[in-house]
């Protein structure tokens, strides 16, 4: 019998079986040629998927927010004014991240639920000489969405370097990085990457490597330092051995292996993928009356989902039985409403079953929690837009 439970939180997420494999291999030196190999295809492999053909790849051993300090720490100087657009949890780190390295931050903050208004974002870039504008694509915290094409081409009109965190929608959500003029993206490898955590990436623009460069000041973070790391990736893509720091060889592995089978499947289709799996989990929810913390379904993620409680249910027993189903959830992490709500990650090796079975196993809790609906209607709903009903 199956002993173990399915993943549907919003990272780390279900991992590929081959890419799991690469990851429980021997370790090789990190120096030995085959290795060097590999680490310089997957930065090749990093500009197809963030569709930024002239951007410089890092790889660095690290988590999401270690590749929102390195952005940071290279890219902010002391007295610099930032703009930071939020929609949540980690729109909100930005400020007191850029705040670390001197700058001055304005903050354009959303309503819980909602998405950012670009006519205001506009308006308040029209007020002053800003330096650097962020935003997050998706915040995990609220399964909100910005509009990355708005973000980087309003960017771009007003003269700012543009950084988008992400974390939790590359490789998941519609992102055309040169295109749009986006200076800086960056994720982590345990959500649509789709690789164990461990590794922070980064795509910065030949723009930001120029104002990178062009620094008066030392850059104020020693291990995020794009200058220690620049020659290495330079090195490793040119197939030479270099070293600054151990890399995380299996993860670097396993990160070419996920990043072959992302082009593999085409960046188009694998969009699409993710948006007919959030459209199913967005039907399915509906069925079952629950509001979601997104308040309009343009504005929302298509890699996780973040339904709200039904009136009179608790959370903790909702999602315990939710668990003994076969499925583990994740709870609100929103401040403002952490006990109201709960999330369901839909992204990367997640396919049709899975969703299922998610959706099956909130019925099965709902149901024992005491929740009247018509048992079966969101495993139908969901089922429908799949198939294409």
């Amino acid at each position: 019998m199956k002993d173990r439970t399915l993943l549907m939180i919003p990272g780390p997420i279900e991992f590929e079986p081959q890419v799991l494999q690469a990851l429980g291999a021997p370790t090789t030196s990190h120096v030995s040629p085959d290795f060097i190999d590999v680490f310089g295809q997957a930065l090749e492999r990093m500009r197809g998927v963030f569709c930024a053909p002239s951007a410089q790849p890092f790889i660095l051993v690290g988590s999401g927010t270690l590749a929102m300090d390195a952005a940071g720490a290279n890219l902010v100087e002391p007295g610099d004014r930032a703009l930071v657009l939020s929609t949540g949890v980690f729109g909100d780190r930005f400020e007191d991240l850029l705040g670390r390295y001197g700058a001055e931050v304005t903050v354009v903050r959303s309503a819980v639920g909602q998405t950012i208004d670009f006519d205001v974002v506009k308006a308040e870039l029209e007020t002053g000489s800003y330096k650097i504008m962020t935003a997050t694509h998706v915040d995990t915290s609220t399964a909100v969405r910005v509009d990355p094409q708005l973000f980087g081409e309003l960017g771009s009109q007003s003269g700012v370097l543009t950084i988008l965190d992400g974390v939790c929608s590359v490789a998941g959500e519609n992102l055309l990085q040169e295109q749009w003029g986006i200076d800086v993206v960056l994720t982590a490898s345990q959500k649509a990457i789709g690789v164990p955590p461990g590794l922070a990436l980064l795509m910065v623009s030949q723009r930001a490597m120029r104002a990178w460069k062009a620094r008066k000041s030392p850059v104020g973070n020693y291990y995020a330092d794009w200058g220690q790391w620049l020659p290495i990736m330079q090195a490793y893509e040119a197939r030479k051995p270099s070293y600054f720091a151990t890399p995380a060889v299996n993860l670097v592995c396993a990160l070419n292996i996920s990043l072959g089978q992302i082009l593999a499947e085409g960046m188009q289709a694998r969009v699409g993928r993710h948006q007919l799996t959030g459209d199913a989990c967005r039907a399915a929810l509906a069925a079952l009356g629950l509001a979601t913390v997104p308040t309009r379904v343009g504005h929302s993620a298509n890699t996780l989902s973040a339904p709200r409680y039904p009136d009179g249910i608790a959370g903790v027993d909702l999602l315990s039985k939710i668990r003994a189903a076969g499925v583990i959830l994740a709870g609100g992490l929103h401040p403002a409403i952490r006990s109201e709500y709960f999330r369901i990650g839909h992204m990367g090796a997640t396919r049709p079953g899975d969703l299922l079975a998610a959706v099956g196993a909130i019925e099965t809790g709902l149901h024992q929690c005491g929740y009247s609906f018509d048992l079966g209607s969101g495993v139908a709903a969901a089922q429908r837009v799949l198939v294409g009903g």
